[in-house]
Parts: C-alpha cells; sequence; structure tokens
C-alpha cells in the first residue's frame, strides 16, 4: 500500500469541496441587466400622480369617446372595434392592470417616505421637549436665585434702618 508524504493539512487544502474557500466564479450564459429599483420607483410615483389628475380623466374619456364614436359612425372598413368594444374592454383592463400595482407602488414609497419623516419629527419633538424642560428649569433656578438677592429698594430700607438706629446709639446724639 502506497503511502501518501502528504500532510493531511496539504491535502484539506487542494479539495474543492472545502466550505470555507470560496469557489470560483462561474461564468454564465444569461447577461443579468443591472435593476434600479429606485429609478423604477420614481417612474411609478410619475405615472401615479398623472393618473390622479383631472387632465388624465380628460385625456382618457376623450380617447373613449372617439373610440366609441368612431367605431359607430366611421365607414364599415375602417372600424377596428364594433359594437360590444371588446378591444376597448381588453385595452381599458390592461391599463388597470398596470395602474393598481404602480400606484400601490408609488403608495409604498410614500408611506416609506412619511414614516421617515415621522422619525424626524418625533426626534425634534424629544429634543424640543428636552430644551423646554431645560429652559424650564433654568427659568425656576433664576426665580430662586432673584428670590434670594435684595433689591436696591429693600438695600435702601435696611441702610436707612441701621443708619437711623447708628444716630440713636451714638454718644454724639443724631445728625
Amino acid at each position: 500500500m502506497a503511502r501518501d508524504d502528504r500532510s493531511s493539512d496539504d491535502r484539506r487544502s487542494h479539495s474543492t469541496n472545502r466550505l470555507d474557500i470560496p469557489r470560483e466564479l462561474r461564468r454564465t450564459i444569461a447577461i443579468r441587466s443591472a435593476y434600479d429599483a429606485d429609478a423604477f420607483g420614481r417612474l411609478s410615483e410619475r405615472i401615479a400622480r398623472f393618473l390622479g389628475t383631472g387632465k388624465f380623466l380628460v385625456y382618457m374619456t376623450a380617447t373613449i369617446v372617439f373610440w366609441v364614436v368612431w367605431n359607430i359612425f366611421a365607414p364599415e372598413s375602417v372600424r377596428f372595434d364594433t359594437y360590444p368594444f371588446i378591444f376597448l374592454t381588453l385595452a381599458l383592463s390592461l391599463q388597470a392592470s398596470y395602474a393598481a400595482p404602480l400606484i400601490l407602488l408609488a403608495q409604498n414609497r410614500q408611506e416609506a417616505r412619511d414614516r421617515v419623516q415621522y422619525e424626524r419629527d418625533r426626534d425634534i419633538d424629544t429634543r424640543t421637549r428636552a430644551d423646554m424642560e431645560f429652559l424650564a428649569r433654568e427659568m425656576a433656578s433664576l426665580r430662586m436665585a432673584v428670590g434670594e438677592v435684595a433689591t436696591r429698594d429693600f438695600l435702601r430700607s435696611e441702610l436707612k434702618s441701621l443708619l437711623a438706629e447708628l444716630d440713636r446709639e451714638s454718644p454724639l446724639g443724631p445728625r
């Protein structure tokens, strides 16, 4: 039996099935495109904003009225969607099926922005409340300190009373 002179560490390092060593990158045939979710989200918000305007309603109404009028009163040879207007129904269903998820995506993005703004507002409110409490404590301490400070009128009255007392006790008599 042939003996392998390599140590067990050497044998393990050459193994391709080790979990602690990354595999070499494999080349794939399919090309992966870069997907920018934020750009798609911005586009969906623009579309959702447009769908919620009066301009969109006017355009949609004008398109549907033109479609119906054309397919009723145009010559038979140029009509493309006869009375049950199945193609119009399909087009409106397709538009609705794309509009709903785009509107939901725009709402989710707005909700995320609102959540961030709410967090900022809450932080600002917390800081403002702490500042107001600090100022209230400072004002209370100033009131207490001012309450202990002698006022000018108090000092005048005390000096007058001391002067009157000195005059009474003075051996020279009142001044």
